[in-house]
């Protein structure tokens, strides 16, 4: 059976290409999956997407993934900076993750600098742009025993 990772892509994302192009690029969210698709076939990885812009929803895929998931790529988008639900949830599933962000948060406003993930994720890519995905893909599964 081929090893699975989950992407999880969160509020707002399903946006992409559309929204803020000069923060997020033009690449939209069908094309970070295949980026992120590519580079876990290339691992031998088969890769599982969802995007939500509910909690509830990426809680549940997160709790879900420990069926047949052995890690998580994950953008909470605005749910980075306020979500300690979506923390626990990633640390109760025990799955690494990589925390990925398509803009460098440490260049805009204050309140982004803060992520309620930061010192629990085993990755973290930021401000690599939609390649970031690809990115947090190969370290994540570098770290997979």
């Amino acid at each position: 059976m081929t090893p699975r990772l989950l992407l999880l892509n969160g509020p707002n994302l399903n946006l992409l290409g559309t929204r803020e192009p000069d923060v997020y690029g033009t690449a939209t969210l069908a094309d970070v999956e295949r980026i992120a698709a590519e580079a876990a076939a290339a691992e031998g990885y088969d890769l599982r997407a969802l995007q939500s812009n509910h909690e509830g929803v990426l809680i549940d895929a997160i709790h879900d993934a420990r069926a047949d998931c052995r890690g998580i790529v994950i953008n909470p988008g605005g749910l980075t900076h306020t979500s300690v639900a979506l923390r626990d949830a990633l640390t109760g599933v025990a799955l690494p993750f990589a925390e990925v962000h398509i803009s460098d948060v440490y260049a805009r406003e204050a309140f982004r600098h803060h992520s309620f993930l930061h010192d629990v994720a085993a990755v973290r890519v930021i401000g690599q742009g939609a390649a970031g995905y690809a990115e947090a893909v190969r370290r994540l599964v570098a770290l997979i025993p």
